[in-house]
């Protein structure tokens, strides 16, 4: 037997037939026990549910008489009786049958599956959900809950289609919804796809109306993105904007991309400087209403692992919590993207293997990809780029000439010069800078010279080797000394240099600018194109200078890293200055490696671990540390011994490491960041550490100890302790200019506040600290700031601003695939759930959490969830699982010390016994509840009494 809720109140047989229930009180028994879903509904709340304030004569026998009708209509054994009411045991139910289908659904990659299966649920909807008791207080919760549900699949369903191309009418839903913002969102997106921009831009207004006069808000910022992105016509991605128009590869454009919505990976071959690049960001920029979730491109002609330099580009966050690649292919798995790999042919096998496996993970994911030759992946499409036709090519030259200043009066001598280049686009380039020089006639007489090797060396050379290089020879020859020198020296540098590391004087530098063989980036920053380096670098290494130009390199870019300011004044300007360097810093620890220097290598890794702490890329660091700490070769003892310190990971590790280091201040900042960032503290550290930043007047280091101190107390809920430790290292950061380390000591602050029912303050050290976060580009700490406002929304009762904030955090984590933020979000979603009286959705929130906290062994973490899960037993009706959980979330509990977590677990168990009965039992346990709270100092805000008031008035009735 099947019963509907998803319209007017039905019931099915078994093959379907309908089951007709007699008189309008015994159906709407039936309504108010399906509305409970499974849970047992007191008889007093029944008669209240059926007559309202006007009971019969009687009630209770008038109410089992309606039992008996309900039973006699349906099979007797469904209608159960169960202290102190009644229940249906095993409904199904079509809410049911669409939760489960949209549950499923959401694990589909497939768009094409997803909106599918989507459709098909939300065809369950016969109408509003019981309809036939709309206006019955005993359905309003219940109601409310399965709209939205049905509104979130419908803006699913929506997103689904979007994803494949089709656009469907929300006008009407819109209409309904005025103020859903999610739904205006998909709506915007669906119109700009549709080539109604100005229509999505009118929506927009209409929001923004709307909240304004209605709430006195604005539209949040994440919709406000979206509509600017439709005003700039760029919805997501991180394509370069061109710095001059495609000449001659419109059809090239479009047949690749036609491929490109016929097969799932393109690879672009052909010879050097052909043009490759540029046709394939032309092409992904004119796609990009095709991909839903952005087109983004991975340069890899920097040095670095490919993996990295993707993960880079996507914003996946390095850490050490699996594989690199598995976690990128994890946050593309439901995406629809398209990537360009460019520049692939000097990591072709390790390209190969990461395109095959992120194209198998995620099956809406296509790539675009420039090689010199194929990747041979399973699907691969070869397309080769032409050099440019005659007519084409002519243009070009004559565009980037009138560019550098020159003017052309001789189309015929600019004709025979693009012929003998091939129409290789970069090699007209090169061209083009000479003729301010030497005019196009005598340009065209000096290449018959310059490409007699061209005409010996084509047959068998490597493709380098062809045209591009003969062009490239021939403008080498067309250099001073001095500027050769410069130029096969600058080879050295990866993703380009600033002006202070040139190994020459700015004139000279000036001079290959003037000549298009460096080009000028914003900062500014230089680099040479990549067939320019190539050569440069054949040169260096023939010069015979080659280790001493890298050992300058290496050299220089420790004395750099060495120099960043990142505990000071100084700290956003040097972040941003060392993430410009990245490439860099990677090869020059490389170099030293290379050349067996340990004792620089190990100053390198050294200099870049905190930086990298920083960033959220701890994992990149604890490579380099070991790859300098395998290097045999004489080094300081201290250098060693700190990269040691830096790369352990427990305390008997340290000891023996931390001796070797003599500097006191060093060695006392090392065993701060172990204990602050990997391992913990205990007491006597904490102490001793900061007894010696204080003998040595170091004001950073004594705010970070205070910090850590800080933490220590509130994690022992001595929050008067933390919060003035706290206060005091605000202040030392502050006067210091750490604005990384203020925030983390305002997040005490934050803590302390909200324990303290304090929540107006605890948000504004939250947003103050979200905003810090944000400016520094610190990613990987915005989730937690998001998730603790939106912890803060949820005391406060904002069960909507909790939700967003929370929803936001989780996804911004799972795109960084940082668990531990997806979980603290994902929690925080459960929690809202909840106390809504959405247990099952809460329990969705907090599926599989348990498990992946007890496996990496974070016992907060446990204990919460378990808490959780037993107060939804219990809500549920359900004593005996309740106190099972309870009292495993109790014994983890005092795994952690934490009173607070201690208190919460004996509450649980209270209400578990009060639930089956044993409110003696129940009273002791909130009684020791309250005493650990009130011996911590941390009595619960009024606010977060909820549960405990509830077990309380369960034990006065």
């Amino acid at each position: 037997m099947r019963f509907g809720v998803l319209g007017p109140v039905a019931v099915w047989a078994a093959d379907g037939t309908a089951i007709r229930v007699p008189e309008l009180k015994v159906r709407a028994l039936l309504a108010a026990l399906l509305a409970r879903e499974g849970q047992v509904v007191s008889a007093d709340r029944l008669v209240e549910d059926l007559w309202g304030a006007d009971p019969p004569a009687k009630a209770g026998a008038v109410l089992r008489s309606k039992v008996s009708q309900l039973r006699r209509a349906l099979a007797r054994d469904l209608v159960v009786h169960q202290a102190p009411g009644y229940l249906i045991r095993d409904a199904e139910t079509d809410a049911q049958q669409f939760q489960e289908m949209v549950t499923r659904a959401q694990t589909l990659a497939d768009p094409r599956e997803r909106a599918s299966l989507l459709g098909e649920a939300l065809d369950l909807w016969r109408g509003p959900a019981y309809a036939d008791f709309a206006d019955e207080p005993f359905a309003q919760a219940t109601i409310t809950r399965l709209t939205e549900q049905r509104l979130t699949t419908l803006e699913d369903h929506a997103e689904a289609r979007l994803a494949l191309g089709e656009y469907t009418e929300l006008a009407d839903l819109i209409a309904e919804h005025p103020l859903r913002e999610r739904l205006r969102a998909v709506y915007m997106r669906a119109l700009y796809r549709a080539g109604r921009a100005g229509q999505a831009l009118e929506c927009f207004a209409d929001l923004r109306k709307r909240l304004a006069d209605e709430l006195g808000v604005d539209p949040s910022p994440e919709l406000s993105a979206l509509h600017e992105a439709i005003l700039r016509h760029d919805l997501a991605g991180n394509l370069p904007a061109p710095t001059s128009g495609l000449i001659g590869r419109d059809d090239a454009v479009a047949e690749i991309g036609r491929l490109l919505h016929s097969t799932r990976m393109v690879t672009l071959t052909g010879t050097g400087g052909v043009g490759k690049t540029r046709l394939a960001v032309e092409t992904a920029a004119r796609l990009t209403e095709s991909f839903v979730d952005g087109v983004w491109q991975a340069e890899l002609d920097a040095v670095g692992a490919p993996v990295e330099v993707v993960a880079a580009a996507l914003g996946v966050r390095d850490s050490d919590a699996g594989p690199l690649l598995v976690r990128i292919g994890t946050a593309l798995r439901h995406k629809r993207i398209l990537l360009v790999l460019d520049n692939c042919e000097h990591v072709v096998d390790q390209v190969a293997v990461l395109a095959n496996s992120l194209l198998k993970a995620a099956p809406g994911l296509k790539i675009l990809a420039t090689s010199r030759e194929p990747l041979n992946v399973d699907g691969e499409h070869l397309w080769v780029v032409p050099p440019l036709a005659q007519a084409d090519a002519v243009e070009l030259f004559v565009a980037r000439a009138a560019a550098a200043g020159s003017v052309i009066d001789d189309t015929d001598a600019v004709r025979v010069i693009c012929a003998r280049l091939d129409g290789i686009p970069l090699a007209l380039e090169l061209a083009a800078t000479k003729v301010r020089a030497l005019g196009v006639s005598q340009l065209a007489e000096q290449l018959d010279d310059r490409f007699q090797l061209l005409a010996t060396g084509r047959r068998g050379a490597a493709p380098r080797q062809r045209t591009l290089r003969a062009m490239i020879d021939w403008s080498w020859q067309l250099l001073a000394e001095d500027e050769r020198v410069l130029l096969r020296r600058l080879a050295i540098y990866s993703g380009g240099w600033p002006l202070d590391a040139c190994p020459a004087s700015p004139a000279l530098l000036a001079r290959l600018v003037d000549r298009s063989l460096v080009v000028v980036d914003d900062g500014p920053r230089y680099r040479l194109l990549e067939s320019v380096a190539a050569y440069a670098m054949e040169r260096l290494r023939e010069s015979g200078e080659f280790d001493d130009v890298q050992r300058a390199h290496f050299e220089y870019f420790t004395r750099f890293a060495e120099r960043a300011d990142l505990r000071g004044h100084g700290q956003r300007e040097w972040l941003r200055r060392l993430d410009a360097e990245t490439a860099n810093l990677h090869a020059a620890l490389e170099g030293a490696v290379r050349q067996g220097n340990a004792d620089m290598a190990l100053r390198l890794a050294n200099a870049t671990a905190y930086y990298r702490y920083l960033r959220g890329r701890w994992g990149a660091a604890k490579r380099a540390l070991d790859l300098a700490l395998r290097v045999d070769g004489p080094a300081q003892a201290g250098n060693r011994a700190m990269a040691e310190v830096w790369r352990a990971t427990g305390v008997s590790a340290t000891h023996e490491a931390l001796a070797d280091i003599e500097d006191p201040v060093r060695r006392a900042r090392a065993e701060w960041f172990l204990g602050f960032a990997m391992i913990g503290f205990v007491e006597h550290s904490v102490s001793g550490i900061l007894a010696v930043f204080g003998e040595h007047d170091d004001h950073w280091g004594v705010a970070a100890a205070l910090t850590s101190r800080a933490w220590n107390a509130l994690a022992r809920s001595d929050l008067a302790s933390a919060a003035a430790d706290a206060e005091q290292a605000v202040a030392l950061f502050g006067e210091v200019g750490d604005d990384w380390g203020r925030m983390q000591a305002m997040d005490v602050l934050g803590e302390v506040a909200q324990i303290s029912g304090d929540y107006p303050r605890a948000a504004a050290l939250h947003q103050d600290g979200l905003r810090i976060a944000q400016e520094l580009g610190l990613r990987s700490d915005v989730p937690y700031k998001l998730a603790q406002l939106g912890r803060i929304a949820l005391a406060s009762g904002d069960y909507r601003r909790a939700d967003e904030f929370h929803e936001g955090s989780r996804r911004l984590a799972a795109e960084q695939s940082d668990k531990f933020g997806e979980q603290f979000a994902e929690v925080g979603l459960a929690l809202a759930a909840r106390r809504q009286g959405h247990l099952e959705q809460a329990e969705a929130h907090l599926d599989g959490w348990l498990h992946w906290a007890r496996e990496v062994g974070w016992g907060p973490g446990v204990a919460l969830v378990y808490a959780e899960l037993g107060f939804i037993a219990e809500l549920r009706g359900d004593a005996q699982t309740a106190l099972d959980l309870h009292r495993a979330g109790y014994a983890a509990a005092l795994d952690t010390g934490d009173p607070r977590a201690v208190a919460l677990a004996l509450e649980g168990m209270a209400g578990a016994h009060s639930l089956a009965g044993d409110l003696e039992t129940a009273a002791d346990l909130l009684q020791e509840a309250n005493a650990t709270r009130e011996a911590a100092g941390v009595p619960l805000p009024p606010a977060e009494r909820g549960d405990v008031d509830r077990i309380s008035a369960r034990l006065r009735a």
